[in-house]
Formats: structure tokens, C-alpha cells, sequence
């Protein structure tokens, strides 16, 4: 069963290819967006894409092409490509090409709340630290500060929230769910998970 993800952005924003060229550039590539969408549908189309480009529209210094399906790195390159031969497109003036980051929530489980021979308990630095120290979470960006919850009030273990950035697929996310990792001497384990709590649990009533 494949894992089902959690993200933040909507919809339609997880659906777009982002392509940074010059502003002159950006401003003919718009005036001329319905027929670029049609090439653009037609060389998705060799390639047996199974999207389709909708519409273009721009932010800043970015065309941004909404598509009908989450892009992939082989439907950016083919983008890329046809932006890059456009005739009044200089190849030096496609600055950058790319798939939307987003965020994407997972929780590490059976991970002790107290350091091993120590008596300080695990923090958001610790596990920053634990992170950067183990292999299986190489090019992975932490999207946010962790979150580190006891189990229960007098559990000896705790749940760390991690928050990541991945693109649109989700590739690395999908990559680390029912991973495990030493920590010490216990095996930590990585799950999917909804959006990480808000709330603060009170460390008196732990409500």
C-alpha cells in the first residue's frame, strides 16, 4: 500500500512547473501563453507525459505552467527545454527551473525522551543534530523546528514531529516513511503523520 502523504499546499499550487527568465522575456512569453501551451502539450505528448499543461501565468521573474497532474523531473526538463528554444528566448536567460517545494509532515516514533547516561531529555537541537549525523536523511531540508512530545506523562519515550520540504511527488517523503535509524541504543522508526500538533501540552497537568 503506498503511503498517503500530508501536505500543505492546495491543490491547484502543488500542480505548477516554475521557470525563472528574464522580465521582457516573461512579459512576450505570456502575450503568446496559449500558443506556447499547445507546443507545450504536444512535446508532453512525445514523451508519453500523462499531464497536460492548462494555463501560464507569472510572479515576480517566474512564468509559472499550472498543469492538470503533479509534474515530474522528466516533464520540468521537457518545460525547460521548449522554454529555452523559443526564438526570442535567450538559452542564458532561463535562469532556473523547478518543481513547487512543499511541506510535508512526518513523526519519528520509539525514541527515548532521556538522553542515554544523561539526564537532559531530548530537544528539538538534539534531534537537528541526529538528523545531520545520520545517512538515510542526506538532501533532505527540515522545513521547520521540531516538536518533541512525551508519549504519555510518564513514559520513558517520546514522538518528534518533523516537518520537511520535498517536491511535488513527494519522493523523498515517501522514502523515508517506515525507515528506522539508531539512536543510541533503540531503533527509531519514521511515519507519516497529519500536520504536526499546534498546541502545547502542559508539562504539569499534560493537558
Amino acid at each position: 500500500m503506498k503511503p498517503k502523504l500530508h501536505i500543505t499546499m492546495k491543490e491547484l499550487f502543488c500542480k505548477q512547473v516554475i521557470i525563472s527568465i528574464s522580465n521582457d522575456n516573461k512579459i512576450k512569453f505570456i502575450l503568446d501563453s496559449s500558443f506556447h501551451i499547445a507546443i507545450i502539450n504536444r512535446a508532453l505528448k512525445n514523451i508519453k507525459s500523462e499531464i497536460k499543461a492548462d494555463f501560464v501565468w507569472s510572479e515576480q521573474s517566474d512564468i509559472i505552467i499550472i498543469t492538470n497532474k503533479v509534474a515530474t523531473q522528466l516533464d520540468l526538463q521537457t518545460i525547460k527545454q521548449y522554454v529555452k528554444s523559443v526564438n526570442y528566448i535567450k538559452v542564458k536567460k532561463v535562469k532556473t527551473s523547478h518543481l513547487s517545494q512543499l511541506k510535508f509532515y512526518l513523526k519519528i516514533i520509539f525514541i527515548p525522551y532521556l538522553l542515554e547516561n544523561t539526564n537532559s531529555s531530548i530537544t528539538a537541537d538534539v534531534v537537528k543534530a541526529i538528523i545531520k549525523n545520520n545517512h538515510i536523511f542526506n538532501n533532505v531540508i527540515i522545513a521547520s523546528r521540531s516538536k518533541v512530545i512525551k508519549v504519555f506523562p510518564k513514559s520513558d519515550m517520546a514522538i518528534i514531529w518533523l516537518d520537511i520540504w520535498d517536491i511535488q511527488s513527494g519522493s523523498k517523503t515517501k522514502g523515508l516513511i517506515n525507515r528506522c535509524f539508531n539512536v543510541g541504543s533503540y531503533i527509531a522508526t519514521i511515519r507519516e503523520t497529519n500536520i504536526n500538533p499546534g498546541v502545547p501540552q502542559c508539562k504539569n497537568c499534560w493537558k
